[in-house]
């Protein structure tokens, strides 16, 4: 059964973890040079392939025994805070202009930066990490593509706008604060048993 709650709280988590994430900054490099239709198309693509091998691996953690489960969901989250605490902030995604700037070099140039710059990032791992916590694959998986496309949204359509606004240390912070939050509530199931 589909659970709202579940695809809410990984929206949330996902889209937060995802804002300070570099791929935030290239998506809005992308569409600062090319059609934002076209980008939107390549980088949304990736970003359900990622999901789908995410949420593939939680299912296979939510194997584990119970203790396990906790344990490791505990431990995973807290490297999750750690990684956004300790992360530099000042990376930046260098995207080279094709001189074919049609749909599908477009949408390939976006598709395959994502793919690479995505693969094993600590969204995915936070969605493999939700699915086997919450054993709720499909509403993990939309809630996750629906926070990764909705940062991709942001990027496109105003992120230079957001950033003047928010701090993107302050965004980090509270990511990593939810994570922290998740992390204790997981190694205390683990303990209890």
């Amino acid at each position: 059964m589909f659970s709202l709650s579940v695809a809410a709280i990984t929206f949330g988590i996902i889209f937060l973890a995802e804002l300070p994430d570099k791929t935030a900054l290239a998506v809005l490099i992308l569409s600062t040079r090319y059609r934002a239709g076209y980008v939107f198309a390549g980088v949304a693509a990736a970003f359900v392939l990622h999901v789908v091998l995410a949420v593939a691996a939680g299912s296979v953690l939510a194997l584990l025994p119970y203790r396990w489960l906790q344990g490791t969901s505990g431990l995973l989250f807290l490297a999750g805070a750690a990684m956004l605490l300790w992360k530099r902030q000042d990376d930046e995604e260098q995207v080279r202009r094709p001189a074919d700037q049609g749909f599908w070099k477009v949408v390939g140039t976006g598709f395959t930066l994502i793919l690479v710059a995505e693969f094993g990032d600590l969204t995915q791992i936070m969605t493999a990490n939700l699915a086997a916590r919450y054993g709720a694959p499909l509403a993990v998986g939309i809630g996750a593509v629906l926070g990764l496309w909705g940062v991709a949204g942001l990027g496109i359509l105003g992120g230079r706008t957001l950033m003047r606004y928010v701090r993107l240390r302050l965004i980090t912070q509270i990511a990593a604060g939810a994570m922290a939050v998740l992390a204790a509530l997981s190694l205390y199931r683990a303990a209890r048993g």
